[in-house]
């Protein structure tokens, strides 16, 4: 017994759940995503995000990431880039399946559905790792509930770093749940910033100048009917913000639902 004892896994810190590592696929040399077990009294909501990490000798090592797997699912999804120099992914990035890490018990965010008010056309306009809240909001039957479509777009610097972005909105659209809603509604839209692409640049160039919308023969978007979502790197959040409020929509959150949101725990 004394022998079992000594092998047994610490007990995590009580504000966090510890999780079996059940996959993990890296996909460039940058960026890697792995699924774990769900902890059976975790709740949130599609598109929020909760702290994760490591043990660290006897404290925990945390970061905020996303949560790139819908509210129903039995598994949590994360998508992550590769810090070599990173404090937390520079061992997260070594994981391999039936390692424990740990997952927070308070899952939060602005990038939920509740904190938009009622239109027709949702916009999710993500760069590199920013997809993965949407990731979790294209496999939820309310998004499709809510709007009549959903346009995805990920922009990116190379192709290879558009396929967790590809794979996550094939998984959608062959979904049993919401495939059908999917297919009917959801338009995946891919821009490159380093290399040649059926749509190329960064995409508050092409949101500033309109040159999106005319590829896409989709008007500008309307404050009267059109919501966004923005999740991504520091500077194109703060560019995307300002862009929005210049075109008459006001920020939303959980407490006053608007027009626009974006994930604020990010953007400082």
């Amino acid at each position: 017994m004394a022998d079992t004892l000594s092998l047994a896994r610490p007990a995590p810190p009580s504000n966090l759940f510890a999780a079996n590592v059940l996959g993990v696929t890296h996909y460039t040399d940058t960026l890697f995503a792995f699924t774990c077990t769900r902890p059976a009294s975790l709740r949130f909501r599609s598109g929020e995000f909760v702290m994760i990490g490591l043990m660290n000798g006897d404290k925990p090592l945390l970061r905020a990431y996303s949560i790139a797997s819908p509210a129903w699912d039995e598994a949590l999804t994360f998508y992550s880039i590769k810090a070599p120099n990173g404090p937390l992914t520079s061992r997260l990035q070594h994981i391999q399946p039936g390692e424990e890490i740990l997952v927070g018990r308070k899952p939060t965010g602005t990038l939920v559905l509740d904190a938009l008010s009622p239109g027709r056309r949702l916009w999710l306009i993500s760069s590199g790792t920013g997809i993965a809240p949407f990731v979790s909001l294209i496999r939820d039957p309310e998004t499709y509930e809510r709007y009549d479509q959903v346009i995805l777009t990920h922009t990116c610097r190379s192709d290879p770093e558009l396929e967790f972005g590809r794979e996550a909105v094939a998984a959608a659209l062959s979904d049993p749940l919401v495939g059908d809603s999917a297919r009917a509604k959801l338009q995946h839209v891919t821009t490159l910033t380093r290399a040649p692409h059926a749509i190329a640049g960064r995409i508050t160039d092409l949101i500033a100048g309109s040159a999106l919308f005319f590829k896409l023969g989709i008007p500008d978007p309307d404050p009267a009917h059109d919501r966004i979502m923005i999740c991504g790197s520091v500077p194109m959040l703060s560019d995307m913000k300002a862009i929005a409020l210049a075109r008459g929509f006001e920020e939303g959150s959980n407490h006053q639902p608007g027009g626009f949101v974006i994930e604020r725990a990010f953007a400082s």
